[in-house]
């Protein structure tokens, strides 16, 4: 049978199945003779050892797409950068740097803000229509009135998302909203873990509907772009592309050549010239961390 480990934990994998259940699984010894650890979003096949208790064994782990080192979830393909409008204001930098995180993982990102029945005294249109250009989806939500939220579930449909955000942005309660049992541990994992036993915390994924998932990401929002190297940076900037091969050098950094077309469409509206700052401040540092 096939399905989608949900949590792993001491040992233990607990799989959402083809049948709607979810059951305890062991993972073979092979896998730990080929140090192979199975994780969080691996497809797997399963065989039943308990129907009743809902246990079997995982016998195959299907290939990645991709592996997330923190939190360790693969398969993801779909980040839900997740912030609230105001209360707490958004970090717009910090935006961007989970953007790159995710373009150099080639995950597709789609940015929300939540709390939009909350006043605000930034510019927050000229902010998403940045974003906008550089060709992300953006919403404008309340979990609390529940505006907005069906046409952002419906774009999750299909995919398994990870979502990232800083505390206080209501990331937990929207998670509540779209996964009614998420709140309560799914299924045989509720049974089996429910005595006060395992309780660090681990990612897991909610279950949307049968082709849709979910995970929270503790800790993603100190997520570093140190690794970048300051020349592949650009290429993290999807609105850059279509100008950057126009540029009169092939190794414009596009933050102070002659000929340089970034630059120009910077100046003409093109890009956005908030997020271009940001870029140029992020170009500089990495430059800095290579220098030492």
């Amino acid at each position: 049978m096939h399905g989608k480990i949900v949590k792993g934990i001491a040992g233990f994998y607990y799989v959402y199945a083809d049948d709607g259940i979810c059951y305890e699984c062991k993972a073979r010894g092979i896998f730990r003779n080929k140090k192979i650890t199975p994780l969080v979003g691996d497809d797997v096949d399963i065989s039943i050892t308990d129907e009743n208790d809902h246990e079997g064994n995982i016998d195959d782990i299907l290939p990645r797409s991709n592996s997330l080192i923190r939190p360790a979830v693969a398969n993801v393909d779909r980040a839900l950068i997740f912030f609230a409008r105001n209360d707490p204001k958004p970090d717009m930098g910090l935006i961007d740097r989970l953007l790159i995180s995710m373009e150099k993982t080639g995950i597709e990102s789609v940015i929300v803000f939540n709390k939009s029945d909350l006043e605000y005294d930034y510019d927050l249109q000229s902010e998403k229509e940045g974003f906008i250009l550089a060709g992300y989806p953006v919403y404008e939500v309340c979990v609390k009135t529940g505006e907005g939220i069906e046409d952002l579930k419906a774009d999750l449909i299909g995919h398994t998302t990870a979502i990232a955000g800083p505390s206080g942005a209501g990331k937990s309660s929207f998670i509540n909203l779209i996964c009614p049992d998420s709140n309560m541990e799914t299924g045989v994992i509720s049974d089996k873990l429910g005595r006060g036993k395992h309780t660090t915390r681990h990612a897991q994924l909610q279950v949307i509907d049968a082709d849709s998932f979910i995970v929270d990401t503790p800790g993603f929002t100190s997520y570093s772009i140190e690794s970048v190297m300051p020349e592949e940076l650009p290429s993290f900037y999807p609105e850059f592309e279509e100008y950057a091969t126009q540029c009169k050098f092939s190794t414009c950094s596009h933050t102070h050549e002659p000929g340089c077309k970034v630059m120009e469409a910077v100046d003409n509206g093109l890009i956005s010239a908030a997020r271009y700052n940001r870029y140029k401040r992020f170009y500089e540092e990495l430059k800095n961390i290579r220098r030492y």
